[in-house]
C-alpha cells in the first residue's frame, strides 16, 4: 500500500515531511513539530535552565523553519538540524544573559579610573566587540563549529559528532576560522583570546 500524504502524514519519514514543508504543507508542519517540540523543548530547558527562554528559543526555531521552508537545506537528520538548532539559539541566548550581567554589573560598580583592572576589563571587552564583529562576516556554520569548541567546550570529536561531519572537517573550519581572527585582531589580543 503506498504511503499518501493526505492519508497517513504520521507515516511519512522525516525526509518526507521536509519535502512536503518546502511545498508549503501546514499539515507537514504540524506533523514534524508534534513529533520534535517536546524533545528540543527538554534540550533547550536543560541547556537554559530556564523553561520561559527554552519555550522561547523552541518557539523562534519552528517560526524559523516555516518561514525557510522553501530555502530549507538539511544535509544530515532533522533531528541533528534541530538540535544544532538548539545548541546556537543557547549559545547566543547565553551570551546575550551575560552581557546583559556585565552590563549591570557595570551600573552597579565604581571603578577607579586609574585602577588596572578596569583597563583590563575596558580591553577584554574591545576585544569581544571585535571578535563578533569578525564572527558576523564568517559563514554560519564555521561560527556554529567555533562557538561550540571554544564557547561550549566541545572536542573535535563531539562536534564531528552532532554536525554528522568529519573530525578533518571540524579541524578545517576551525584552522580557518582561526586564521581570520588572527588575521583581523591584534597579535596581543588574539593570542590571548586563541
Amino acid at each position: 500500500m503506498n504511503k499518501t500524504y493526505s492519508q497517513m502524514p504520521s507515516a511519512l519519514s522525516d525526509h518526507e515531511l521536509v519535502l512536503l514543508l518546502k511545498e508549503g504543507r501546514h499539515t507537514a508542519f504540524e506533523e514534524l513539530y508534534n513529533r520534535y517540540w517536546k524533545k528540543i523543548l527538554h534540550l533547550a530547558t536543560q541547556k537554559t535552565g530556564d523553561i520561559i527562554e527554552a519555550e522561547n528559543i523552541v518557539q523562534d526555531i519552528f517560526v524559523s523553519l516555516w518561514k525557510r521552508r522553501e530555502d530549507l537545506s538539511i544535509s544530515s537528520s532533522l533531528n541533528n538540524y534541530l538540535v544544532v538548532s538548539i545548541k546556537y539559539r543557547v549559545i547566543k541566548w547565553l551570551d546575550k544573559q551575560r552581557s546583559q550581567r556585565l552590563y549591570e554589573g557595570e551600573q552597579l560598580a565604581t571603578y577607579d579610573i586609574l585602577d588596572d583592572s578596569t583597563q583590563q576589563y575596558l580591553e577584554f571587552q574591545e576585544l569581544r566587540d571585535r571578535l563578533e564583529k569578525v564572527l558576523a562576516t564568517l559563514p554560519e556554520k564555521s561560527v556554529i563549529i567555533y562557538r561550540m569548541n571554544r564557547e561550549a567546550g566541545m572536542s573535535h570529536r563531539e562536534i564531528a559528532i552532532e554536525l554528522g561531519m568529519s573530525e578533518k572537517a571540524i579541524n578545517s573550519h576551525l584552522v580557518r576560522t582561526k586564521k581570520i581572527l588572527r588575521a583581523h585582531l591584534s597579535s596581543f589580543l588574539a593570542s590571548f583570546l586563541l
